[in-house]
Parts: structure tokens; sequence; C-alpha cells
């Protein structure tokens, strides 16, 4: 009991420093629930426990801070919200991924941009706060990339799972016209065959179904790992850059602060400062504060309540 009230009065704080982000969190909950609303009803209990793993995803944010006594700056933090449920909600439960071409692109675009944010945070927390560490501004950057660039690796692994395993499609087809392969070569000989302006794919199952892919040939999910790689890479590349010059000039005495600079500062995960600790304190007091407040309240009520009663 005693963490939960910890953490309960931790909250209060972080609303009070950082309301920005707090609104953008009660309106992305509050969405969320009426969407769950929704999948009950409509008894697609699939996407009701998707609305659940939202909500539940909202809480790391606030739960990282506490434990590992960081601060997330309010942009970054808003960032994460938004992408969750565009990812969650509109992705999944809405089918923002089959309905809106790029949605799933620009989705992995900013999470390679977010990744790497995440990893130059790590590296550079260790950087400034430790007497034996001191790393170039360009091993920093080259960390951060690295770190970005894992993320969208493992997680084109837990596609490829879900895809062979659990019989999912999270890693989406391409229809191409055109494709080589030496598995039709007859005399198995490494003899490329190339099959060109493909029209149509029939498929038949042993169980006598028939498909027909209009258009070409259907590609299973490699071309789509590929893209999402490389929009991953872009994104990295783009926040790594960023990080580079941001802690090159942070280094420099006097150097005057770009918009880039500022943009890139509010995405970086720092310590929380000495202010933040009394801010605190500050807010412990104020309860205190109105817990008396409210005693002596109601002990003067009941004096004069029974100053009443004497008087009759």
């Amino acid at each position: 009991m005693k963490k939960i009230r910890n953490y309960i009065s931790y909250l209060r704080v972080r609303i009070r420093r950082d309301p920005v982000a707090f609104r953008v969190y009660s309106v992305l909950r509050v969405l969320v629930i009426l969407v769950a609303v929704r999948q009950l009803l409509t008894k697609n209990f699939e996407g009701f426990a998707i609305c659940i793993l939202s909500l539940l995803l909202f809480l790391i944010p606030s739960l990282l801070e506490d434990h590992f006594k960081i601060e997330i700056p309010t942009i970054f933090e808003a960032i994460i919200y938004l992408f969750i449920f565009a990812a969650e909600i509109l992705g999944e439960v809405d089918a923002f991924y089959t309905a809106i071409p790029g949605w799933d692109t620009m989705l992995h675009t900013i999470n390679g941009f977010l990744a790497a944010a995440v990893g130059f945070s790590l590296v550079d927390l260790l950087n400034r706060h430790s007497k034996r560490v001191d790393l170039s501004p360009f091993y920093l950057a080259l960390v951060a990339f690295c770190f970005s660039m894992t993320i969208g690796v493992l997680w084109e692994f837990i596609e490829c799972a879900a895809d062979l395993f659990f019989g999912q499609d999270m890693q989406k087809d391409f229809i191409v016209q055109n494709f080589q392969s030496v598995s039709l070569d007859s005399t198995h000989s490494q003899k490329i065959i190339a099959v060109k302006n493909i029209t149509d794919t029939v498929i038949h199952t042993a169980d006598g179904q028939t498909y027909t892919v209009e258009g070409g040939y259907l590609d299973i999910g490699i071309l789509d790992t590929l893209k999402d790689l490389f929009v991953n890479f872009l994104g990295a590349v783009v926040f790594s850059t960023l990080g580079y010059f941001y802690v090159r000039r942070r280094e420099k005495l006097n150097a005057e602060e770009s918009r880039a600079d500022r943009l890139t500062r509010s995405l970086i995960v720092r310590n929380i400062m000495d202010e933040d600790e009394e801010f605190c304190a500050e807010e412990e007091q104020y309860q205190v504060n109105q817990n008396e407040a409210v005693r002596k309240a109601g002990m003067k009520h009941k004096e004069k309540g029974k100053s009443h009663r004497e008087d009759d």
C-alpha cells in the first residue's frame, strides 16, 4: 500500500509539472476506453484485448520514470502515447494498416527515430554522470543508431514468429510482376530463371480450394520486412545525426542552441534534477498541510457544536 501511495503522489507531481503530456494521455485513454466498449458490444474480444494492452502500455512511461528516477521530456512522452494509439488502436483495431497505404511505413520510420532517441539517452546518461566514461559525440550517435537497428530487427523477428507459429499476417504481402529463382531450374545447376510480366497467380490447395491473385505474384512478407528495416534505418540516421551535432554544440561554451538542438533536447531522457526532488518535497509538504487544515477544521466544527449544546 505504501508503494501505491508513493506512486499516486508521484503521479500528482508529474501532472502538475507536465500538464501537456497528462492531457494527451487523458484524451487518448478516454478514446481507448470508448473503443474497448465498442469492441465488447460487437463481440470483438481480440480488439478488446488490444485496448486493454494499450491502456497498460500507457502506464509504462510513468512507471519507468518512477522506478529509474528519470525524466521523460513532455514532447517525447506525448509522442510515445500517440505512437501506441496509432499502432494498436488505429492500426490493429481500426485496420489502418490495410485501409491507409503507408500507415505501417510511417510508424516504422517513427519507431526508428524514437528507438535511436532511447539508445542515445541511455548512453548519454552514463556519459554525463560517470567520472570514468567520456564518450565522443560520434560514439554516442553510433550507439544510438545500432540500438535503433537492433530494436527494428528484433521486432521483425517477432512479426515473423507470429506469422509462422500463430497464423498471423504481421508481415504484409506485396504483389510483384517479376521475380528470379533458381528453384525453377530443372537441371539443378543454380541457373537463374527469370519470370517476367506476371498477370495473375492461381493457387490450388489440397482441400480443393482455389485462390487467384490478380495483378501478379504474391510476395510473402520479404519485401515488407526489408522496407520496414530501411525506413527504420532512415529514422535512426536522422536522430543519430541530430544527436551528434547536439552533443558537439553542448560541449562548446557559449554555443548558440539551434532549433534542431532544441528538438533533440526535447527527446532526450535525463536524470531527475535537484529542483524536481524539491518539487516532490513541496508536494508532500502540501499534502501534509492540507491534511492538517482538514483536521483542524473538523476539530473546530466539533468544538463549535459542543458549545451550542452546552448553551441549550
